[in-house]
């Protein structure tokens, strides 16, 4: 059995962390102290800009040797150049992130909605193209790959032949439970209204689950992922879950909350440092 589950959060400073249980020195770097409980990141602004050599030393530096930095491919590639004719990009994209190799969880690719079965050939042609030696994962959105017909088939079938993980991204409780507020308005405008089609193509699975504002009525829809969890690790895989809410305010209790019940489930089970829940520690100049 695995005893290993990367948990983390779609970012690692907020704002309004500072007087919660990641708070600390003002001298310690956010990095390092949200390293001091997560075992992985979210590096979504890989899609927006590749960070400067001197940034990914010091992120290095500021993370223990078990930490993951899971960076998702540009947009770039993904979005503006629709997966072709972007071998340069590439390049600059490896060669940005070379110095962290032995921190990379998966370098996951997020394709937009358009990007459906027509473009079945192109997407298992970059695969094919991409570098061996490192952990990929693949998030579709277009119906078509969701609709359990045979470009779904073949989608999922090209994965597992290529050992690449299809991410998962749970965004039911967000629907189900629509807010009037700014911040979840926004967040059902920008996340995919898609079937949750729950399958592990590879032996890393990437799971990104987000609840409405008030986290704690999206709990019905976390349960179950500690048992499918609790199931994965037991086939030997490696998962990683990354938890999010609309404004990320309150994610870190809500991957709390997750890892002390998987921990329940699978005793011993690492990849989280947890804290008492409601704990804020206090804010030094030193």
């Amino acid at each position: 059995m695995q005893n290993h589950c990367y948990i983390g959060l779609p970012q690692w400073h907020h704002p309004d962390w500072g007087h919660s249980a990641l708070s600390g020195s003002r001298r310690q770097p956010a990095l390092e102290r949200y390293a001091a409980h997560f075992s992985t990141v979210e590096g979504n602004s890989t899609f927006y800009a590749l960070p400067a050599a001197d940034t990914v030393q010091r992120w290095y530096a500021e993370t223990p040797a078990g930490f993951r930095f899971c960076f998702k491919f540009p947009q770039t590639i993904s979005h503006k150049q629709s997966l072709r004719h972007c071998t340069a990009e590439l390049r600059t994209f490896f060669d940005s992130i070379a110095p962290l190799e032995t921190k990379l969880g998966q370098l996951f690719l997020q394709l937009p909605a358009r990007c459906g079965p027509a473009s079945l050939e192109t997407l298992t042609a970059f695969l094919a193209a991409l570098p061996e030696g490192y952990r990929y994962g693949l998030e579709v959105r277009h119906p078509g790959f969701f609709d359990k017909g045979d470009a779904e088939r073949r989608l999922n079938r090209m994965l597992m032949e290529r050992g690449i993980n299809r991410t998962l991204f749970d965004t039911r409780a967000l629907f189900a439970l629509p807010a009037d507020d700014d911040l979840s308005r926004d967040a059902l405008q920008k996340k995919p209204r898609v079937p949750l089609h729950v399958i592990a193509t590879g032996t890393a699975p990437m799971v990104r689950f987000i609840t409405p504002l008030d986290w704690q009525r999206g709990l019905p829809w976390l349960e179950p992922w500690v048992g499918k969890v609790a199931h994965w690790l037991g086939e030997g895989r490696t998962p990683y879950l990354f938890f999010h809410t609309p404004d990320n305010r309150e994610s870190p209790e809500l991957a709390r909350l997750f890892a002390e019940r998987l921990l329940q489930r699978c005793p011993g089970v690492q990849g989280f440092s947890p804290w008492s829940p409601g704990i804020r520690q206090q804010e030094t100049l030193f």
